[in-house]
């Protein structure tokens, strides 16, 4: 039986569909990463008043190295659960030279939704001093993983410094951005959809092919340096298998 284009291409899509629905159920989505067994590298934690954000917020310095990569955390988490998540154990085991530094971005994925709130006027604004203070210098590279891609491409767009990105938490369209409830509008939005706008010129790209953003993750593959997909959702268990080689190609960057 022969079927339009359009209808094979949809057929196609569904079956496509279906298969990551089972592979999530029957838990084909590969291995969990598992933080390495090796002493983590120092880490201090800090609480700083932001003017940007109208509150305290933590700033967690993991310090291997001397230059300095700004990591920015998912939705429903904090600078404290990238602790949690073993960075500093992995920076220990890649035998990394820079400093990741964490710091709270709060739920709306890094943008200011309402004026007293602005976790990008932190970053530009406040970071550097907070930086300076602890001995560090200004970042150089960003790391992001889920939600904390979309503020670490709009961060490092505006700052003109390379990124890489764990499960990009993006959206192809508007449709797609309102579910998240993070923007005051559909201008606000594509002010600052990262897919809408240049990209850093040194990016690196991670993400499962059973996680929800994976076909937003695949438009950035033209514009990235390295880009990986393998089986993985969206979990610890998966920024944890591919943390190594993020970390491996922030060092390479910087």
């Amino acid at each position: 039986m022969l079927v339009g284009g359009g209808v094979g291409a949809a057929l196609v899509a569904g079956a496509m569909v279906e298969q990551t629905r089972l592979r999530r159920l029957l838990g084909w989505t590969g291995p969990d990463g598992v933080v390495p067994a090796v002493k983590p590298v120092p880490v201090s934690v800090t609480r700083q008043r932001s003017a940007a954000r109208g509150r305290d917020v933590d700033m967690v310095v993991m310090r291997p190295g001397l230059p300095v990569c700004v990591l920015l955390h998912g939705r429903g988490n904090s600078a404290r659960g990238m602790i949690d998540l073993g960075v500093p154990a992995f920076l220990a085991a890649a035998q990394a030279r820079f400093t990741v530094v964490a710091v709270d971005g709060g739920d709306s994925y890094c943008v200011s939704r309402t004026p007293s709130d602005d976790p990008q006027r932190m970053l530009r604004e406040e970071l550097p001093g907070w930086l300076q203070a602890a001995g560090l210098a200004p970042p150089r590279a960003v790391l992001g993983i889920s939600m904390g891609c979309f503020g670490g491409l709009v961060y490092a767009r505006d700052a003109g410094l390379p990124a890489a990105v764990l499960s990009p938490a993006l959206f192809r369209s508007w449709d797609d951005a309102r579910t998240v409830d993070a923007f005051a509008d559909e201008a606000q939005w594509a002010s600052y959809e990262p897919l809408r706008h240049p990209l850093p010129k040194r990016l690196g790209v991670w993400c499962g092919e059973e996680d929800p953003f994976y076909d937003s993750a695949r438009e950035l593959v033209p514009h990235a340096e390295v880009a990986s997909f393998d089986h993985g959702e969206h979990t610890d268990g998966y920024w944890r298998r591919v943390l190594p080689e993020a970390i491996g190609y922030v060092g390479r960057v910087l």
